[in-house]
């Protein structure tokens, strides 16, 4: 669990997803846990995750926190909606609709894989009046990037969606909030995935409280899996910094149809 654990958590904080969802199939399939005990223990991965790399981004100015706490509004109220009417919905249903939402957006995102920096981005009028421009030193090639910030209603709602989901499906929902910020808003890769990283602890650890009380934070499950997130977390850190925007892109593409996978194998039943 350990083990696997290190790599969930390195690509989780690359890619800013939290390694929630790629420690829960381990969890069930590989090591036989209960699904609700692997739930319980991946979100609390995603608070070990987010905590172990948004210090470092934050510290290496990557992470913009304005676009972060203004995006998380739309997170918060999308959770709160999700969590009650959860328990009228199709779950099933439900991750098979969002998995082939995530299995189209790979499309997109291939076509501008080799993509570094967005172009022709103009600042609207949510972006200049809470002042969400922001830059980033890149180390790769050792110069400030500055950026602008678009459609940030049209993310907002992304957001929503997101929290929607969270609250839904009982999952992380960092994909959503990468894709928002990567094609509504059009901020660079990384700063996409460091914010999402920065935001995914803040809604994981809003709901870890649930899962405590309802007794599925086992332990002897958590322990292990939490200490190889947080080291997976640190040593993802160290690799996104000297990364390129689109290398980071690429190994999104991959998790993300990953994922996409993984929701419709809910959907069927193949997976727990």
């Amino acid at each position: 669990m350990f083990l696997t654990s290190i790599a969930a958590g390195a690509i989780g904080s690359i890619v800013g997803i939290g390694g929630g969802l790629l420690v829960t199939p381990v969890l069930t399939l590989i090591f036989g846990v209960d699904i609700h005990l692997a739930i319980g223990a991946s979100i609390v991965a995603i608070i070990a995750t987010s905590s172990g790399g948004a210090v470092a981004y934050i510290k290496d100015r990557i992470t913009n926190i304005r676009v972060g706490m203004f995006l998380e509004i739309g997170t918060t109220i999308g959770a709160i909606t999700g969590a009650a009417i959860a328990a009228y919905a199709n779950s099933s249903l439900l991750f098979g609709i969002f998995g082939v939402i995530l299995l189209l957006s790979v499309v997109p995102l291939l076509r501008k894989r080799t993509q570094e920096l967005p172009q022709g981005v103009v600042n609207d009028v949510v972006a200049s009046r809470l002042r969400l421009n922001s830059s980033y030193p890149e180390q790769t090639t050792n110069q400030e990037v500055q950026y602008n910030v678009e459609g940030s209603w049209i993310a907002l709602g992304i957001m929503y969606v997101a929290g929607l989901l969270s609250g839904l499906l009982g999952i992380g929902s960092g994909a959503f909030k990468v894709l928002g910020m990567e094609n509504a808003m059009h901020l660079p890769m990384k700063v996409s995935t460091t914010t999402s990283n920065f935001m995914i602890g803040v809604t994981a650890a809003a709901s870890a409280g649930i899962y405590f009380v309802r007794g599925d934070v086992n332990p002897f499950i958590v322990a292990p899996v939490v200490l190889g997130i947080l080291s997976g977390a640190i040593l993802g850190t160290k690799i996104l910094v000297r990364a390129r925007n689109s290398t980071v892109r690429t190994i999104f593409i991959v998790v993300l149809a990953g994922i996409a996978i993984e929701m419709i194998g809910k959907a069927v039943g193949i997976l727990p």
